[in-house]
């Protein structure tokens, strides 16, 4: 009944600092950048400058859906990122430009999260299960994991994915680092807007 009890509240504040992220990442989407290059454009632009010509970029569906694909070398940019014209935008698409540019330079951490994916995807699958379970009774649980066992997979899947956000932290702040460093330095960014640039990376994380 305890790990219950934790496993709701880890559950019910993750959904708080979710919202709270969220809206804290439009609060800087009403920040122009100073040249009016979409979010797109920005991530081309700093592929280019770091030698990454074959990799694509694509709008995808979904808020801070941002992400890059190593295996089909693909920026997948959220429409709100792709489109925007503002500090947020450009901060998101220089990110993920700049885990291209890992990927480009065989950085250590990126290749290490990597091989941990199609761990947290089965983590994930069994997580699935278990609360689809849940959701239709606990007799279609019973016939999937028993009452005792399912509490201890929980933990042991979010343990995981503990394990696994610690392995993205250097990965994520090396990607930010690249792209504040960079946006700076091309001018996309102005002294006032730096700082709105690098606080939205840290909501969108």
């Amino acid at each position: 009944m305890m790990l219950w009890l934790i496993f709701g509240i880890f559950f019910i504040l993750i959904l708080i600092a979710g919202s709270r992220l969220k809206s804290k990442f439009r609060e800087y989407t009403a920040i122009p950048t100073a040249n009016g290059m979409i979010g797109a454009e920005v991530a081309r632009k700093m592929l280019y400058d770091h030698g990454c010509y074959d990799v694509n970029i694509t709008p995808v569906q979904g808020t801070l859906t941002d992400q890059y694909n190593p295996q089909t070398k693909t920026v997948n940019l959220s429409q709100d990122v792709y489109y925007g014209t503002n500090v947020a935008a450009a901060a998101v698409g220089a990110h993920e430009a700049g885990h291209a540019a890992q990927h480009a330079n065989a950085y250590a951490w990126l290749g290490l999260r990597s091989a941990l994916v199609p761990l947290q995807n089965i983590s994930a699958t069994i997580l699935n299960m278990i609360f689809i379970g849940m959701f239709f009774g606990l007799f279609l649980l019973g016939s999937l994991f028993s009452m005792q066992t399912a509490p201890l997979i929980i933990v042991a899947c979010y343990g995981f994915f503990t394990l696994f956000a610690f392995i993205k932290l250097p990965v994520e702040f090396d990607a930010s680092s690249r792209a504040l460093a960079w946006i700076q330095r091309t001018g996309i960014t102005d002294y006032y807007s730096h700082s709105k640039a690098e606080k939205a990376l840290r909501s969108a994380a």
